[in-house]
């Protein structure tokens, strides 16, 4: 049964300080709204919850729950920034980065990698775990984008943009645990046998650097870029809003 609290709007507490919410809101969408961060990589307010990384769990009245998804309700006290909660994100950051293979100093995404940017957010130094090294493939077939499932961390964003906006459906998940991998939906698999355009919204709302356009690497430097100036809670209060230009 929904929470009658939530079909109205209202406010809940975030680690101390008021939200303001609107029906039908996600805490995860109202803290972004308030310029609160909570950690996250698979969320975009374009599309429906999807609750794939995890990163944004929160506790919520003493119990757990993904901030991507739980309707925020007046009155809720919630807990995001705490070492607990914290300590496990920086635990699931660790084992993204040892699934796949990610070399953030050669990496043309550095700078603007949310990926990269959480793990400072969050204070990873290392990896942690050993890392798996695994044999992934590099699509260079189409003439305007590379695809990179080295880089991959299956948050299906492009998936959902390709289907819900695009309206190609170029790209979907295939696989189980640790064989899941991303694939392109043509008869060669091959995404230069596709009408993918750098045009679609799948091409560029990739947090890491699995989908890149080609012929434009490094056009913005390394030290300029949005991540490089500020951290991920800064930019959620507008951090960059506030910039001369």
């Amino acid at each position: 049964m929904t929470d009658p609290r939530a079909q109205a709007g209202g406010s809940f507490v975030l680690d101390g300080q008021d939200v303001p919410f609107q029906p039908g809101d996600t805490l995860l969408r109202a803290a972004t709204r308030a310029g609160r961060y909570i950690p996250h990589l698979c969320w975009s307010p374009e599309f429906p919850p999807h609750g794939s990384c995890r990163l944004c769990v929160v506790r919520i009245d003493g119990r757990t729950g993904a901030a991507c998804t739980v309707a925020a309700a007046d009155g809720l006290e919630v807990q995001s920034d705490t070492a607990e909660l914290n300590g496990y994100r920086k635990t699931m950051l660790q084992m993204l980065f040892v699934e796949g293979n990610h070399f953030c100093p050669s990496c043309e995404k550095s700078g603007h990698c949310l990926l990269q940017a959480t793990a400072y957010e969050m204070g990873m130094e290392g990896p942690h775990f050993e890392e798996f090294y695994p044999s992934r493939a590099v699509d260079a077939s189409h003439p305007a984008v590379l695809l990179d499932t080295n880089r991959c961390i299956l948050c299906g964003l492009c998936v959902r943009a390709s289907r819900d906006i695009d309206g190609k459906k170029v790209f979907a998940l295939a696989g189980h645990g640790l064989k899941t991998r991303l694939i392109v939906d043509s008869e060669s698999g091959r995404l230069g046998d596709t009408d993918f355009t750098l045009s679609d919204r799948a091409a560029s709302i990739c947090p890491v650097g699995a989908i890149l356009p080609k012929r434009q690497g490094f056009e913005v430097p390394i030290g300029d870029r949005p991540y490089d100036k500020h951290s991920l809670a800064q930019i959620a209060a507008g951090a960059e809003s506030e910039e001369v230009p």
